[in-house]
């Protein structure tokens, strides 16, 4: 009898998955004839570009991405002031809108990541080489500039073209532990001279971007992420993965960048799509867990109120703190992409306390970030809009769908790929705390192993953030289901 591998088996859910919440598991043939036809990366654009090669730009990413977005770099002035560069991959130079390879992205619109594989949004021979900032290549950006002054404020910002090298490709784990004085410089960053200065810099400056935020009401969460360990082909252990300053490092450059690619384009009077967070669907939950600690949020929605909350928990409570971030991200609601035309008040985003944030940083995995390139080159070169307010409105609205679909997705995997690894723990009890409480079931998470399922006896009366023993009575590893009783 032939015993099927677990990735073999997570890698037919995963595609069964894809195809019955509307994504396409595999690339068109005309889309691969077309990459395939492509010589080599762009090296030449219509627009004028900067010469920045010389600089030391390093990119920081997961220990397994090949599909690199941005590359970071930092120039300090004589008078104090500083400037953080973030160079970003010109895909457009390589998808032209409307062939095949942008008609497919148009589909499934993000890559989609699930422990058994992923599911590029554009061919590897692009993500992964002619459109990535690989190390030592010469290739073609958007760089967004940052103008910081000597008391880290943000004082400008500006966008433009640019031909870039990566000089060093490191890993957020590297990194983190060179950062927190947990291990070495590491190899790559090592054998570029100035890059340890290089990393100290953008770390402070990243800082400094992240406090004036959570200064305007940022919330600040401590988000455990979630790794599955293969031995050969089997998985055999759920990790979860704790904060981590070099990705905290990239995040408050890249919300940053994101903000001035907004302005950016509202200034020049182009429309942009948006990605909002809106006022919180449960306000009056998060009160009811405020209060359960003794503490007092107002009436009305306040992301400063909130983010102070957070931070008193944070210091009086740590342990706990991981699950009441997962409780408040679940009730403020999913964000969703929306078009601000030209000249209009923007929407905001509640959990970044920013007005001005729109997607651009990731266009090898977001559709949205390749729609927003597309109109800031548009705007670069004086030409019109790409698109009309009623293809980015349909455009927005698709994006949206695509992308909760493709969350589904990987947290379906997710839970098939846990329950190959849980199936023999049936019975056991555990430690919850309840994630969701709708008509559609209530969701608890297990912090020890980190794993997520429904309750499927003695749910009545729980609502999310509650703490509950429960004890696990079947998993469906096909369905991606983990079923746990009340105790």
């Amino acid at each position: 009898m032939t015993v099927t591998s677990h990735r073999a088996r997570l890698r037919t859910i995963a595609f069964e998955a894809m195809r019955a919440r509307g994504l396409d598991p595999e690339f068109p043939a005309d889309a691969l004839a077309e990459v395939a036809a492509l010589p080599a990366a762009p090296r030449s654009t219509t627009e004028p570009v900067r010469d920045l090669r010389s600089l030391p730009w390093c990119s920081i990413d997961n220990d397994e991405s090949r599909d690199l977005d941005q590359l970071s770099v930092m120039d300090v002035a004589a008078n104090g002031s500083r400037k953080v560069l973030i160079a970003i991959a010109d895909v457009d130079a390589a998808v032209q809108k409307g062939l095949p390879v942008d008609r497919h992205a148009a589909v499934n619109t993000t890559s989609v990541y699930t422990p058994a594989m992923i599911f590029p949004m554009l061919p590897e021979r692009l993500s992964t080489d002619l459109s990535s900032l690989g190390e030592g290549d010469d290739r073609l950006a958007v760089v967004v500039e940052l103008t910081m002054s000597s008391q880290d404020d943000l004082t400008h910002g500006d966008v433009y073209g640019a031909i870039v090298r990566n000089r060093a490709k490191l890993t957020y784990n590297a990194v983190d532990a060179w950062l927190t004085g947990t291990g070495p410089l590491p190899a790559a960053a090592a054998a570029v001279t100035g890059m340890d200065e290089q990393l100290r810099l953008q770390d402070r400056a990243a800082q400094a971007l992240g406090r004036a935020r959570h200064e305007l009401g940022a919330l600040a969460f401590e988000s455990v992420d979630v790794q599955f360990v293969f031995e050969g082909d089997h998985v055999r252990e759920i990790r979860g993965r704790a904060a981590n300053r070099a990705k905290a490092l990239i995040e408050n450059f890249m919300i940053a960048a994101n903000g001035v690619v907004a302005r950016f384009l509202d200034e020049r009077g182009f429309p942009s799509i948006r990605r909002v967070v809106r006022s919180p669907e449960r306000w009056d939950r998060l009160r009811e867990l405020a209060a359960g600690s003794g503490d007092e949020l107002p009436a009305t929605a306040d992301s400063k109120a909130l983010a102070a909350f957070l931070a008193r928990r944070q210091a009086a409570a740590p342990a706990e703190f991981a699950d009441l971030s997962h409780s408040v991200i679940r009730l403020l609601g999913s964000g969703e992409y929306v078009v601000d035309p030209p000249g209009q008040e923007p929407p905001g985003h509640f959990g970044l306390a920013v007005r001005d944030y729109t997607h651009s940083t990731a266009p090898n995995r977001r559709y949205p970030d390749l729609i927003t390139q597309r109109l800031i080159k548009a705007a670069l070169a004086r030409r019109p809009s790409p698109y009309t307010i009623a293809e980015l409105d349909e455009l927005a609205s698709h994006c949206t769908r695509q992308e909760d679909a493709a969350s589904k997705v990987e947290r379906q995997v997710r839970k098939s790929a846990a329950a190959l690894v849980i199936a023999s723990r049936v019975g056991e009890r555990f430690d919850a705390v309840v994630t969701g409480a709708s008509p559609k079931g209530t969701f608890v998470r297990v912090t020890t192993p980190p794993i997520e399922g429904k309750v499927v006896q003695g749910e009545h009366g729980l609502d999310v953030g509650d703490r509950v023993r429960v004890q696990l009575v079947a998993v469906d590893v096909d369905r991606g289901f983990i079923d746990f009783a009340r105790n």
